[in-house]
C-alpha cells in the first residue's frame, strides 16, 4: 500500500465521519464546524488528485468565505429557541430513517452490480488537468466568451445590489 493510498483512506474516513457527525449534532454551530472539517478533507483529496486549483478554491471559497457567512447567520438566528420539528411530528423521524435506508440500499446495489472500476483501472488522467495553468489557458482560449459574459453578469448583479442597498438622503 502506497503512502498516497494511506493518505487517501485517512482523508476519506475524516470526510465520511465528519459528514455523519455534521448530520447527527443537535447544535447547528457544531454541525457547521464539522462541515468545515469535511471541506478541508475534500480539499486534501483534491490535492491527492493533483487538482491544486480546485483544492485551493474548495478551502478558500467554501471553508473560508461561505462557512464564515453561514456561522454568522447561525449565531444571529439564535437557533436555541427554535422548536424541535421532530417533537411535533414524530412520523418524520420514521420517514427519514426509511428514506435513508432506501437510499443506502440503492447505493449499495449500484456499487455491487457495477463494473466501472474495471473500465478505469488502466486509465491514468493527465496530471495537469487541475492546475491553474491549464484552467487559465482553457478559460482564456476556449471559453473566453462565456467567461466574459459571467464577468459582466456578476458586475451587473453587484451594481444592482449596490443600488438596492443605497440609502436615500434628503
Amino acid at each position: 500500500m502506497t503512502l498516497e493510498m494511506i493518505i487517501f483512506i485517512v482523508l476519506a474516513l475524516i470526510a465520511a465521519v465528519s459528514s455523519v457527525l455534521m448530520i447527527l449534532r443537535l447544535n447547528a454551530v457544531i454541525s457547521a464546524l464539522f462541515l468545515v472539517l469535511n471541506f478541508f478533507a475534500l480539499g486534501g483529496i483534491y490535492l491527492l488528485l493533483q487538482a491544486q486549483f480546485i483544492a485551493v478554491v474548495q478551502v478558500i471559497v467554501y471553508a473560508g468565505a461561505i462557512m464564515v457567512l453561514f456561522l454568522f447567520v447561525l449565531m444571529l438566528l439564535n437557533t436555541e429557541k427554535e422548536e424541535n420539528l421532530l417533537k411535533r411530528a414524530k412520523y418524520l423521524k420514521i420517514f427519514a430513517i426509511v428514506a435513508a435506508f432506501i437510499v443506502f440500499a440503492e447505493v449499495a446495489y449500484v456499487i455491487i452490480n457495477s463494473n466501472v472500476s474495471a473500465q478505469f483501472a488502466a486509465f491514468r488522467p493527465y496530471a495537469g488537468n487541475g492546475t491553474i495553468q491549464t484552467i487559465g489557458h482553457s478559460l482564456y482560449t476556449d471559453y473566453i466568451v462565456p467567461f466574459e459574459a459571467a464577468g459582466f453578469l456578476l458586475l451587473a448583479a453587484t451594481i444592482g445590489a449596490l443600488l438596492l442597498a443605497k440609502k436615500k438622503f434628503k
